[in-house]
């Protein structure tokens, strides 16, 4: 996935750090994301990007992941401006159901959290619209 995503964001005008600690989680454990992002002059955007090759237990963690980003934008007193949680490979069977966005129905809160697959975050990154 580095490999994809690290040239876009450079192309679209992003600075970036990796694995970087943004606070607490829910339930008071450590919240690191995959990515920190920045654009010249803007809020800073945090990204976890979730890879699922097979089914699996990946899934069940992404309800947990949003609302623990959404709590980080929340509580950012205006330092992050959004969240994207990135889904990549194609071992999810519940992928439409998340791109769709038919988990926000549940959620409260969490609409500052944009979930996305990695082929449309490396576009919305290559023309420097995230």
């Amino acid at each position: 996935m580095e490999r994809m995503v690290l040239p876009a964001l450079e192309r679209g005008g992003y600075t970036y750090e990796t694995q970087v600690l943004i606070g607490k989680r829910l339930g008071g454990r450590k919240h690191n994301v995959d990515l920190l992002l920045t654009k010249s002059g803007g809020a800073k955007i945090p990204v976890s990007m979730k890879w699922q090759q097979v089914s699996g237990t990946a899934e069940q963690k992404v309800p947990f992941e949003i609302m623990c980003l959404a709590e980080a934008v929340a509580t950012s007193k205006g330092s992050y401006s959004k969240a994207y949680l990135v889904l990549g490979g194609d071992g999810w069977t519940l992928r439409q159901f998340y791109l769709g966005n038919g988990l926000m129905e549940y959620l409260r809160n969490c609409e500052s959290v944009k979930i996305v697959s990695l082929e449309n975050f490396v576009a919305l990154a290559n023309q420097g619209k995230l």
